[in-house]
């Protein structure tokens, strides 16, 4: 490709550089805090904003802060085509790391750089300015400015990107490295929904039911103290992010099965709701059958239920599902007929997504395909996938690395890593997307 070697030698050189910077991000623990005057997101995500605006700004690009909800930077005075948008704030660290989570460490026998956020999103983010700095230093002719975005709030609901739509205009072409190579092109819808029930009569068979910690993961116990025993029924499973329940086994619908083919329940409302719940959510079924909102499509594949959390007592129950559909259906659809199938459970939406897709056969993505496979060797090819991006809600989106293929990088968990190959590799692949997209 055009000016590849010159990208590849210049990044080289530049190693040093990128590391330090990362080094300085790394030691950061942009974790969402309290909102303050200039730290919508808290002191430490807009700190780390901070870094990365003054190392743009020393780099001699135009910088653009955006109320510290995000932060951008310009390749050239030319109307940016192509956004590549990243994000500096991490989850917490969480207990189990071999390493300090907020120093980098290298380690050369494996060639992994640790820290949290060394993979997400951090290192990409680095990445993609020591890109736009190999352009703009070997001074590669272009048609059409570049611009990068850096966000506060990816972990915890995109605030920030949804702020910058509202207040700033997105290029017309626009990927994240915030995903996994080579270029997801499709996610699926996302419905998540409240369930509740009210016990106004006396009689009750559970004293107390508790499962799940989180909506978007299969629960791997759960518990139940049925009235007669006082004594816990504890039910093991397996976790599996929602997105792909199939990889786990579901404690809680096992439970209902347990306690609905038991003799341990009276006839009472709650009986009844334990025994709606089973039948809407029958123990090993995970696309939603038993509901009427089974459904597949050859691109994004099947629906994927998940009844995720619940508590219960005498007077109430509280559950939470997390439903993935492909773009063969609409979420009002699925909404309308969970309100009948659920009936008398009520239901309360929290959030209702459609699917995102971007034509795999646009200009675009094709060359992001072209790049990967001329860069690495690999094949290219877009994903379909459950989960959702940083570019859901942006049209025409796509998500372009950086995880690479069989490469479980840790993220979210203890021991987060980037191999140093990765790296360089990312920063050389989105170099050649400035140059291949917006170049002369």
């Amino acid at each position: 490709m055009k000016y590849q070697k010159e990208i590849h030698e210049y990044l080289v050189q530049h190693q040093h550089e990128m590391l330090s910077l990362l080094g300085n991000l790394i030691a950061v623990r942009s974790v969402q805090g309290p909102a303050q005057e200039h730290a919508p997101f808290g002191t430490e995500p807009a700190k780390a904003l901070q870094i990365m605006l003054e190392a743009c700004q020393q780099s001699g690009f135009v910088t653009d802060n955006v109320d510290f909800y995000t932060g951008s930077a310009d390749l050239n005075q030319k109307a940016p085509a192509l956004g590549i948008l990243a994000h500096l704030d991490v989850v917490p660290e969480g207990g189990g790391w071999n390493h300090n989570p907020y120093q980098m460490e290298y380690d050369t026998e494996s060639d992994q750089l640790f820290g949290r956020g060394t993979s997400d999103d951090k290192g990409p983010a680095v990445a993609a300015l020591f890109a736009m700095k190999a352009v703009s230093d070997l001074r590669i002719p272009m048609k059409a400015g570049v611009r990068l975005i850096f966000g506060t709030n990816e972990e915890n609901g995109s605030e920030d990107l949804a702020y910058y739509m509202k207040h700033r205009t997105l290029p017309p072409m626009v990927f994240t490295p915030d995903g996994d190579y080579p270029v997801i092109n499709l996610e699926k819808g996302m419905i998540r929904l409240k369930l509740s029930a009210e016990f106004t009569d006396k009689k009750s068979g559970i004293i107390k039911l508790e499962a799940g910690e989180v909506i978007n993961a299969v629960p791997a116990k759960a518990e139940a103290i049925p009235g007669h025993l006082h004594e816990t029924v504890t039910i093991e499973g397996k976790n599996a992010h929602a997105s792909t329940p199939e990889q786990g086994e579901n404690a809680l619908t096992k439970l209902l099965q347990f306690l609905v083919n038991s003799s341990l329940l009276p006839e009472c409302r709650q009986t009844d709701i334990i025994r709606k719940l089973a039948e809407c959510f029958p123990h090993g079924e995970t696309d939603g059958k038993a509901l009427g909102i089974a459904a597949e499509d050859a691109v994004s594949g099947s629906l994927t239920c998940v009844l995720s959390v619940m508590q219960m007592n005498a007077g109430e129950m509280t559950a939470y599902v997390d439903i993935r559909f492909p773009v063969c259906c609409t979420g009002a659809e699925i909404v309308k007929k969970l309100q009948e199938s659920l009936a008398p459970v009520n239901i309360e939406v929290l959030i209702c997504d459609e699917p995102h897709h971007t034509d795999e056969n646009s200009e675009f993505v094709q060359t992001l395909l072209r790049i990967y496979e001329n860069t690495t060797g690999l094949k290219g090819e877009c994903l379909a996938i459950g989960g959702g991006t940083y570019v859901h809600h942006i049209e025409g989106g796509v998500a372009f690395g950086a995880t690479f293929p069989d490469t479980d990088v840790h993220m979210h968990g203890a021991d987060e890593f980037i191999k140093l190959e990765h790296l360089m590799l990312d920063a050389e692949m989105m170099a050649l997307a400035m140059t291949e997209l917006c170049g002369e």
